[in-house]
């Protein structure tokens, strides 16, 4: 792994500002992450969602409870702030066969971390 690639783990309230710093350390306009949803903490960064994964993985999180995404801290739309596609949201056991979320109901979870929920409470 490229060491710029670094995973940070948010438990808290993070800025915009923050956001696009991080991006900015990883690549450029972009940050890949994946949420918990059940304990609302995510992992950002990592050179691939395999990374912010297995970072939540060993820090307890249960692997139904994370799905991964992109982020765009420049965008202000939320539909283009936030793209709900990785190659670990792939289960078919969990009914989601792509990449993308295709369940609403954890697509639903996950837009209430909207931009404005990004720069208060995660």
């Amino acid at each position: 792994m490229n060491n710029q690639f670094q995973t940070n783990l948010i438990d808290s309230p993070i800025s915009i500002d923050r956001l696009k710093e991080l991006a900015k350390q990883n690549y450029g306009e972009m940050i890949k992450g994946v949420v918990d949803l059940e304990k609302k903490i995510l992992a950002l960064g990592g050179e691939m969602h395999a990374d912010a994964e297995q970072f939540l993985l060993e820090s307890g999180s249960k692997q139904q409870n994370v799905w991964g995404f992109n982020l765009y801290p420049s965008e202000s739309d939320l539909n283009n702030f936030i793209e709900y596609h990785s190659l670990i949201n792939i289960r078919p056991n969990q009914g989601n066969r792509s990449m993308f979320i295709e369940i609403e109901e954890i697509r639903e979870k996950d837009q209430q971390n909207s931009p404005d929920t990004y720069s208060g409470k995660i």
